[in-house]
């Protein structure tokens, strides 16, 4: 098989539990969303162009109870930040990539799609097509969000209470499942803790603010733990 076509659907094969996971919630947005008011062609627009799934469900809860737009566009600005730290771990692999790679990957950036191209880049960088192993990563979450987001639409008045039933599980569940692997590093269980701890006790705050000190939270001690274990082994090797 073309190596180009191989990382390709090697990033559609690794993707595949994150599509499971992000499922429900394409639904369970497309359902809200219409009870909200929404058009039907307003819904799918904002999954095909924002593309922004934690965004979207903001977006949708604002509008509904009548929010102005400049309100709107700062709270989602906010809970969309900690994308800036996806990008900046990412960088080193895309630096050198021209602009018409950057921008529709950048685009294409989810949560979703940066936990298994990160590992992936992490173990591999670029010289196994790291790069279309991303496309591909990224490809088949867009369609597969715009797939749940029409099922959402077409279901949000026939099947009343659907975001109640807590479908949003799975979601949690795949980035469990995904995530406690790596916390066997001690500086990456460093930085889940600090997150977990800062994002529960600031979940109170508006605009979704905790999230964002969670991940600044998580960082800080990432960095911290990485460098306490650097200098251990330059003791040990001294």
């Amino acid at each position: 098989m073309n190596p180009t076509r191989s990382a390709l659907l090697a990033g559609v094969r690794d993707t595949v539990p994150m599509l499971v996971g992000a499922a429900p919630f394409g639904v369970i947005f497309g359902t809200l969303a219409i009870a909200s008011g929404i058009p039907a062609w307003a819904v799918l627009a904002l999954s095909a162009l924002v593309f922004a799934g934690s965004s979207q469900f903001v977006a949708v809860s604002l509008i509904g109870g009548g929010a102005a737009l400049p309100v709107i566009w700062l709270t989602t600005f906010v809970v969309n930040l900690r994308h800036a730290l996806y990008s900046a771990s990412l960088l080193p692999y895309v630096r050198d990539l021209p602009a018409r790679w950057r921008w529709p990957l950048a685009f294409w950036l989810t949560d979703e799609t940066y936990a298994v191209v990160e590992h992936h880049l992490r173990a591999h960088g670029t010289a196994q097509g790291g790069v279309w192993y991303w496309l591909g990563s990224s490809l088949a979450m867009y369609l597969n969000w715009q797939l749940w987001t029409v099922a959402g639409v077409l279901l949000g008045q026939s099947v009343p209470g659907l975001a109640s039933l807590g479908l949003d599980f799975a979601m949690v569940a795949t980035f469990a499942a995904i995530v406690a692997p790596q916390l066997r590093q001690y500086p990456v269980l460093a930085a889940a803790l600090a997150a977990g701890a800062v994002a529960l006790l600031a979940r109170h705050l508006p605009y979704k603010l905790g999230l964002m000190l969670a991940a600044l939270a998580g960082v800080g001690a990432g960095m911290l733990a990485e460098r306490l274990a650097a200098g251990r082994t330059q003791e040990e090797q001294a």
